[in-house]
């Protein structure tokens, strides 16, 4: 087994490795394009945000990772997948506003406005949450992304528990169909026009025997 093979949990030591490698990964997202407009710039600003998500998610939730940081899957526990103030302040997301520009942030307000209800009505039990997925371009293809979130999702058909995820690009929607996900909710976020597809994966109570 290569080294690229062997999921492992990340080390605060790789933060911000790991963040400059979903920045790529993301850098064409819809979502994060609109968020952060300018080409030149987001990269840097983009690569500080997931360093700031991946923070939080050591703090309170499960981050996978390989050896050399190929790719990253950061999901958050049941009963822990909103954060508080208190959260938000120990992971330095309080600085969100002037790192990434006030513009940015109420693009980004305004999106979380309109997706956290739809997660709401998808989900309405304890869950797992998929926060982030993303492999570096050279990894692409080659299933790392499946194999970064089989932790998790052994671990929540254990406890038969339900995971859920948000999507902006419509492509994803196969890949994550084979891993057990459901289109839940598709809409478009009314000011800024980022589509959206919130995926659900049951817990194995509710999907019967595999």
């Amino acid at each position: 087994m290569g080294d690229v093979d062997r999921i492992v949990r990340l080390d605060r030591s790789r933060l911000q490795r790991a963040g400059e490698v979903l920045a790529r990964a993301f850098h064409d997202d819809p979502f994060y394009a609109t968020l952060l407009p300018g080409e030149e710039d987001r990269p840097k600003r983009l690569a500080w945000f997931m360093e700031r998500m991946l923070c939080y998610g050591l703090h309170y939730g499960h981050v996978y990772t390989t050896p050399a940081v190929e790719g990253v899957a950061c999901w958050f526990p049941p009963g822990h997948t909103h954060p508080s103030a208190g959260d938000i302040l120990r992971s330095g997301l309080f600085a969100l506003p002037l790192r990434i520009g006030f513009g940015a942030y109420r693009r980004l307000t305004a999106f979380t406005t309109y997706t956290d209800p739809i997660r709401h009505r998808c989900v309405p039990e304890p869950h797992w949450y998929l926060l982030l997925l993303g492999v570096d371009h050279p990894y692409q293809g080659q299933g790392l992304g499946g194999r970064l979130i089989q932790p998790i999702l052994k671990r929540a058909d254990s406890e038969k528990v339900a995971c859920y995820l948000e999507t902006e690009k419509e492509g994803n929607l196969p890949f994550y169909a084979r891993h057990g996900f459901n289109l839940a909710e598709a809409g478009q976020e009314p000011r800024y026009g980022v589509r959206m597809w919130g995926l659900l994966r049951p817990g194995t109570a509710q999907r019967g025997p595999a």
